[in-house]
């Protein structure tokens, strides 16, 4: 019984966001890949998709769909937002640098792209933290894998969790990006 109460207020605390400071992404200041400091307030009225992202995973080909999406939607008001991550199996080794210098010169990378940050375990990004308990229980959790997606509304606020295996360019998470543009 206690812990089925403890169970229930958690989850309670958790959606009235009493466990969580931020209300939504653009509360976070993070580092770009060059090092300098950008408030995601900068995003305001954006809609978003941050992927954790890795050079040397069997996922690292979604760079390609992620450009093009980025591409096709930029004018419309979609911003994709890159943050490196070495938390699954070592497979993004390099420094910001080398990291950067790999999306431009393999994947013509032109979307943001930030500093390395951890996505999983004690030393988490906040930001991770945050779109990994933020909101519905269905979108709450570890992240699995490298190139994990989350949509972000325009308001901030997390709206969709799409797992590493859906493709940038399935037609659920691209159905979901233009309902969110057209909000």
């Amino acid at each position: 019984m206690k812990k089925q109460l403890a169970y229930l207020l958690t989850t309670a605390l958790l959606f009235t966001g009493a466990l969580i400071a931020e209300d939504s992404v653009h509360e976070f200041k993070v580092k770009n890949i060059e090092g300098k400091d950008v408030d995601l307030s900068e995003y305001k009225g954006k809609v978003l998709l941050i992927v954790n992202v890795a050079s040397k995973c069997g996922a690292t080909k979604q760079y390609d769909p992620l450009q093009a999406l980025y591409k096709k939607y930029e004018d419309k008001g979609l911003v994709i937002l890159g943050f490196p991550a070495n938390n699954f199996g070592g497979q993004e080794p390099g420094s910001d640098e080398e990291i950067a210098e790999f999306c431009s010169s393999k994947y013509s990378v032109e979307f943001p792209m930030f500093s390395k940050v951890s996505v999983k375990g004690d030393d988490k990004a906040p930001l991770f933290t945050y779109l990994t308990t933020a909101g519905n229980p269905d979108k709450q959790g570890d992240i699995g894998w490298n190139f994990e997606k989350f949509l972000i509304g325009k308001d901030g606020k997390l709206i969709r969790r799409f797992a590493t295996k859906i493709d940038p360019s399935n037609e659920d998470l691209v159905a979901a990006i233009e309902t969110a543009l057209a909000e």
